[in-house]
């Protein structure tokens, strides 16, 4: 299923005609499909698109291009970040200068403003990477996001769907507390408008249906533990139940509390045969492994005292817990731990069995940064959940361009693809974390050096009293 037809037009990427090509010589380009790197390349780029790509001395540069000197550096496809929450155009810089060329925003509080943000950096008066954006979440009555569309029935989940379509919704993103009803016409209505469907696992259906109904990715392993629980139907009547009777702030604790019982009453047989369906089904998992440590780590005073805080607003980072070492970490904490331990062998599980996985970071939720937590994961992904440094790679790059279907157009350094690259100063196939040695970006064709990504970084600064 292709997700972008309304927009694909609007990918070329192309720079001001009057700009200069550019040649990136003597470089290593890894290759995202898994086959050896290609040393001393030459890659040029013009119109916003890789122009040719060949051995140093063997293809023609154009005689005005801009020379960029590619020894000892190693060229990538610029990465994404698979699910997002924008606060505002200040994200912009930030997700760039880390090489965040290209988001999945996933629930905007105010749509309007994702749209023209989109619409602004396709037409080029803004720099800032590709957005594809469902604008708003739906999510049943008593929702827990502002902004969000309500859907409690049939005849309101299609109409949520018509509305998000009308104005420029990429994809629908269904919620928690979707009544049955409301999900199954969602489901039905996003076929009808050619829009997939994806997000959190509603609790009044089991991930099994869901993968079976074609929702085409699962965020933050939601829905995933409980259907692997022998318990499974009974956990999920009682959830069901205090969801109907509870407001939003005694329904969060709740579901950890369920979540420690699916996990006590886990069946490998279940596990097994779910995520087998997973694989046959094409259901992709998005883990953002990111959030779920920051959720398990609120207690921890160097967690909380993360110095990437400064590039955050105010406003945000004001309300986002800080720990507190005079007191104990509470059960809560010891909860948020365990499952996040089981998140990882969740992921290991699912990854040996063929399931396919996107790397994204919840940005917006507490001590996840735009631009900075997308290496988090990629980091995460390897140390925890046992993915190799290309494996993880390929999360950002390769399987997102698989999965927007813009393969033609994005994922690997070829020619004719848009040229949304990023030059890294070490190989980033032998220690992952190479991707924050970041030596320059191209997006769109668009050259940023390391001193523009640098003063991007310190323009991006916001002194704690403001």
């Amino acid at each position: 299923m292709v997700l972008l037809v309304v927009h694909i037009t609007n990918l070329q990427g192309e720079t001001k005609k009057e700009s200069k090509p550019i040649a990136i010589s003597h470089v290593t380009i890894i290759d995202v499909n898994g086959g050896p790197a290609h040393e001393d390349m030459t890659v040029v780029i013009d119109v916003g698109r890789i122009a040719a790509v060949g051995k140093n001395g063997r293809i023609l540069i154009p005689e005005n291009a801009e020379a960029v000197d590619g020894t000892g550096k190693f060229l990538i496809p610029g990465l994404w970040d698979m699910h997002v929450h924008m606060a505002g155009p200040s994200y912009l810089p930030l997700f760039l200068a880390n090489g965040v060329t290209g988001i999945r925003e996933m629930h905007a509080f105010f749509p309007a403003s994702i749209f023209k943000m989109r619409q602004d950096i396709q037409g080029g008066k803004l720099l800032g990477p590709r957005i594809i954006a469902a604008g708003a979440l739906i999510d049943g009555p008593m929702p827990f996001w502002p902004g969000s569309e309500v859907a409690g029935n049939d005849e309101e989940g299609r109409k949520a769907v018509q509305s998000l379509k009308k104005r420029g919704a990429d994809f629908i993103k269904v919620y928690t507390k979707l009544p049955r009803p409301a999900y199954l016409a969602i489901v039905d209505e996003a076929k009808k408008q050619g829009l997939p469907f994806v997000g959190h696992v509603p609790e009044s259906v089991s991930a099994a249906e869901a993968s079976d109904l074609g929702q085409k990715s699962m965020e933050h392993l939601y829905g995933i533990l409980l259907a692997c629980s022998t318990e499974e139907e009974k956990i999920r009547q009682e959830e069901m139940e205090a969801m109907g009777r509870l407001d939003n702030t005694a329904i969060r604790p709740l579901m950890g509390r369920i979540q420690i019982k699916a996990l006590d009453t886990y069946s490998e047989e279940k596990a097994r045969v779910l995520f087998d369906k997973f694989a046959k089904n094409g259901t992709w998992q998005d883990p953002t492994l990111t959030v779920l440590r920051s959720l398990a780590s609120l207690s921890d005073e160097k967690f909380t005292s993360d110095p990437r805080l400064k590039y955050m607003p105010a406003f945000l980072r004001s309300g986002w817990p800080k720990a507190d070492p005079s007191k104990p970490p509470s059960e809560a904490s010891a909860s948020l731990k365990r499952i996040y331990q089981n998140a990882s062998r969740l992921v290991i599980a699912m990854h040996k069995t063929g399931v396919k996985f996107l790397a994204g970071t919840d940005v917006t939720n507490p001590y996840c940064f735009p631009g900075f937590s997308l290496h988090d994961e990629l980091a995460l992904l390897v140390s925890e959940a046992k993915f190799s440094p290309l494996e993880a790679l390929q999360c950002a790059t390769l399987n997102p361009a698989i999965f927007l279907g813009m393969n033609k157009d994005l994922g690997t350094v070829d020619k004719g693809k848009i040229a949304d690259l990023v030059l890294l100063d070490a190989n980033p196939l032998e220690n992952i974390k190479n991707t924050q040695k970041i030596a320059a970006v191209f997006t769109a064709g668009r050259y940023l050096p390391k001193s523009e990504l640098e003063k991007m970084l310190k323009d991006s600064e916001t002194p704690s009293g403001k």
